[in-house]
């Protein structure tokens, strides 16, 4: 199997992308640690795992603070005896809107999350990555700081200070054995994307599946890619197939955006 071996934190576990996450990666032979500040979701996620036959910890934790950060490491340590994957994908959003009219605390709010609790996380791990000779980072990003969005600024913003830290930290801690890459994300099928097609086709009052269909014409493929199938490229970038693989962002949006 792809992770076997390999004992991988996710962070932000809820309904949609992380809980696809954690459940894929315990399916390729990981331990998996789902952390949220909300066990909600993970207290299910974990019980779907076990029940399948694999290992899951469900931690409580605010990324933001540090002191929850290392409970996390500690618990993870504690259970499984060491961290060689990571990935963040903690979700923020400062709310649709023009970037200058977005309130600075509420894009402060996110980079928080984004940004600086990523790094919290990653600060926490890397000891344990170093111990074990290899690890591997995945920051979850987004293609709206490829192709911009309209109200989508603040978010953006803070993901692409995440696209310039995998960068250095790929430079920084290679050396160590351990690789840093960055998967984007495009529209994404699960929950999030669920309430956006009901939200418009009311305002709209056009149909749930024509407001899919407008976006999923977008794409060469001709569909929204779905959480779980968007999950492989994670994979891909946490596992030894990736092993010649850092600094890199891997776009993960059905080709609506091809980088040059």
């Amino acid at each position: 199997m792809m992770l076997d071996g390999e004992v991988v934190v996710v962070s932000g576990v809820g309904p949609g992308l992380g809980a696809q996450l954690a459940a894929a990666a315990a399916a390729e032979g990981a331990k998996v640690v789902l952390a949220a500040r909300s066990t909600e979701v993970v207290d299910l996620e974990v019980q779907k795992i076990t029940d399948l036959g694999g290992e899951a910890l469900g931690v409580s934790c605010d990324i933001r603070e540090p002191d929850e950060v290392a409970g996390l490491v500690e618990a993870a340590v504690g259970r499984f005896g060491t961290i060689t994957g990571l990935v963040n994908s903690a979700y923020g959003h400062p709310g649709f809107a023009d970037l200058l009219d977005t309130p600075e605390d509420a894009v402060r709010r996110t980079m928080d999350v984004v940004l600086f609790g990523a790094l919290n996380v990653t600060r926490a791990v890397v000891p344990q990555m170093k111990a074990a000779g290899r690890g591997s980072v995945v920051n979850i990003g987004t293609m709206a700081t490829r192709k911009p969005m309209r109200g989508d600024g603040g978010y953006a913003v803070a993901k692409a200070a995440m696209t310039a830290a995998t960068r250095s930290l790929a430079l920084e801690l290679g050396e160590h054995g351990i690789r840093v890459n960055q998967a984007a994300m495009g529209w994404l099928d699960g929950p999030g994307v669920r309430f956006h097609l009901k939200m418009a086709a009311d305002q709209r009052g056009i149909s749930e599946q024509d407001v899919y269909d407008e976006i999923a014409a977008r794409n060469p493929l001709g569909r929204i890619p779905t959480d779980a199938d968007c999950a492989g490229a994670v994979l891909f970038l946490l596992s030894r197939h990736a092993s010649e693989i850092t600094g890199a962002t891997l776009d993960v949006n059905g080709g609506e955006y091809m980088p040059a």
